[in-house]
């Protein structure tokens, strides 16, 4: 049954290959300036976007060459208008919701608002307005309460801490200071204040 269910499985192509029948996909339709349109605005309806992610999204459906780079500048330039894409309310937004609802810190945002495509000066600006008041400490303290973190018992629980707030944005600095009022032992920390501020380990816990 096997061998029957696997000739069964394949087909022969022109050059004598085999291949899994259903493997490639027809192309998606290349779309029209006004069709483009309508599928940007159904984008932004399902989630907020900034102006790089949305043009990466529909050139991906835009026509090739320089009719569909046009119809893609056309298409984001209304949306602009119309204030349906609007990059600043975009990073104020995500800023206040990552803030608030996951307790994260500003280099945590300002790396994530980077790889969204934001302009720097606008990331600096929003992240400032967002964070330069903010008691960086009490905001680590609240990651680690939302996430259920408890004080640390050992070395590889140490670690765990220290990943996660660097992953979650926040300095070496203050995670150093959190790890001292927990009573860890001075030589379970060294080396954390030279762990790297700007190396974000990200293991699906952030």
């Amino acid at each position: 049954m096997g061998a029957d269910f696997a000739v069964d499985s394949l087909h022969r192509i022109g050059s004598g290959k085999l291949a899994f029948k259903g493997t490639v996909g027809k192309a998606k339709p290349r779309l029209s300036e006004g069709e483009l349109y309508n599928y940007a605005v159904k984008a932004l309806g399902r989630h907020m976007r900034s102006e790089a992610e949305l043009r990466r999204l529909i050139r991906e459906r835009a026509e090739f060459g320089e009719s569909g780079e046009a119809a893609v500048s056309a298409v984001v330039a209304k949306l602009k208008e119309q204030h349906y894409l609007d990059d600043q309310n975009y990073a104020e937004t995500y800023a206040r919701l990552r803030q608030e609802n996951e307790k994260l810190g500003a280099r945590r945002v300002r790396r994530d608002l980077a790889q969204k495509g934001l302009k720097a000066e606008l990331i600096e600006e929003t992240v400032e307005a967002r964070y330069g008041e903010t008691n960086e400490e009490g905001l680590a303290r609240q990651h680690l309460e939302r996430k259920r973190i408890r004080k640390p018992e050992n070395e590889r629980e140490i670690a765990r801490v220290v990943r996660r707030l660097v992953a979650a944005g926040f300095s070496t600095g203050v995670i150093y200071k959190i790890l001292r009022q927990w009573d860890v032992p001075e030589e379970r920390l060294a080396g954390i204040e030279s762990a790297g501020e700007e190396s974000f380990i990200d293991e699906g816990e952030a």
